[in-house]
């Protein structure tokens, strides 16, 4: 463009040509200028927007690995409860986790307790009656301290627990109680190492047993369940004459037929052991019933209600690193005062300024969302793996606490964007 200049003694200099640069067209292009614009401003100030972003930074790592820890956590209670046995109930003498009160402890439950609940009640699949011993198991110059389970082969069943080698105890060494067993995972790893342990022979205490099976490891337990892989099974009768010296049954396990509504079965289960213990209304049980798949929806809620409390409080720091964006917006501002009285005095709108400034708090905010689930990530890989916790990445939680991250840049960015775009250009323009 041409334009004739006024000089002091009143005549028109020759013209000067000026070039403008091109506005963008669209809103594509606008936001496109604008995010260069706002990337090289918070290249200019490396370290301050590093500080700006590190409550973003942290708030996000905060949310996202601590519901992250919850969900893997109930994931894991859920598999422990889960290895009790599907569908299965388990049969305890006492009231509740405990005897309950201080009288005498209450019976064991004996042979004939558990061929009733075979034969009398209807939806029962596998009834696995057992007993316990702690002992000592030594192989060679190694030991390793374990439970000895006398139960019989319905255990199995009721567990559904394959092998990894191996065969599990036949009827006939059930019926003579012969010194056979299958050890758990953790035993056979502690005693046998890398050997295969099928064919070989295990003291256990006074006895020794020839070792028949390996069970499939289930994992170590947590959050006081008892490690299911340490143990090893024996047939019942051989556990009650060579360890325990009685015929006493401490445990019933029951695996119930699918088609069968499980409470309808306990019901059942119930009524014919107060018949069978004689115990008349208003006595209470003697023995306690319990159903996996309660503590299992328990659980789950109960880790649920705390992954959001604990997520809540994480949340937080969203907020203080959105307060910080903001402040730094504002600091930002009054610095760059007369740069917006320039852009406003040669031709740019309000809404231009608002949007170059609005731009730049997301920028920053999205990229302390960046950082955050990075190091989320590593934070999650390295606690799971401290804490024995399946590692589970959910995107749907990560999108969600990144698109927070954006949002909280575009709340506590619009005041000092509104702020900088209603600036008066002459007063811009004069300020030092």
């Amino acid at each position: 463009m041409n334009i004739p200049v006024l000089t002091r003694d009143g005549t028109f200099d020759r013209p000067r040509t000026t070039t403008t640069a091109p506005k963008p067209s669209g809103l594509i292009g606008l936001l496109g200028t604008t995010l260069v614009l706002a990337i090289r401003e918070i290249g200019r100030h490396k370290l301050r927007s590093f500080l700006t972003t590190l409550g973003i930074i942290i708030g996000v790592t905060s949310v996202v690995t601590m519901v992250t820890l919850g969900r893997a956590t109930t994931s894991f209670v859920q598999g422990q409860i889960a290895s009790l046995g599907a569908n299965t109930l388990n049969i305890s003498p006492g009231q509740g986790f405990g005897r309950g009160g201080g009288g005498p402890p209450p019976p064991p439950f004996k042979p004939a307790d558990v061929e009733a609940i075979r034969t009398q009640v209807a939806g029962v699949s596998a009834v696995a009656p057992q007993t316990q011993s702690n002992v000592t198991a030594v192989r060679n110059a190694a030991n390793w301290s374990t439970q000895v389970t006398g139960t019989t082969g319905d255990f199995f069943t009721a567990q559904q627990w394959d092998l990894t080698s191996g065969r599990v105890f036949t009827p006939a060494e059930e019926q003579s109680g012969k010194s056979v067993c299958v050890i758990g995972n953790s035993v056979r790893t502690n005693l046998f190492r890398t050997e295969e342990p099928v064919g070989q022979r295990v003291r256990l205490g006074a006895i020794t047993c020839d070792v028949v099976g390996s069970l499939v490891g289930r994992g170590q337990a947590g959050g006081g369940f008892q490690d299911p892989d340490n143990q090893v099974l024996m047939p019942i009768k051989a556990v009650q004459r060579r360890l325990t010296g009685n015929r006493d049954i401490r445990q019933i396990m029951v695996a119930t037929d699918p088609a069968y509504d499980t409470a309808t079965v306990q019901n059942d289960i119930m009524s014919l052991l107060r018949e069978r213990r004689n115990i008349r209304p208003p006595r209470e049980d003697n023995f306690n019933i319990f159903d996996p798949s309660q503590i299992r929806a328990t659980a789950a809620q109960a880790t649920q209600s705390l992954t959001t409390l604990v997520g809540g409080i994480a949340a937080v720091s969203l907020l203080v690193g959105g307060i910080g964006i903001m402040n730094i917006m504002l600091v930002s501002v009054t610095e760059r005062t007369r740069e917006i009285g320039i852009r406003l005095a040669i031709g740019a709108v309000a809404n231009e300024v608002l949007m170059q400034f609005l731009v730049e708090a997301v920028v920053l905010s999205c990229l302390g969302g960046l950082a955050g689930l990075l190091l989320a990530v590593v934070a999650t890989y390295f606690a799971t793996g401290a804490f024995n916790l399946p590692f589970i990445w959910d995107p749907v939680v990560n999108f969600v606490a990144f698109f927070f991250s954006a949002l909280i840049g575009i709340v506590f960015g619009y005041f000092p964007a509104r702020r900088a775009a209603s600036l008066n250009p002459i007063d811009a323009l004069r300020h030092e």
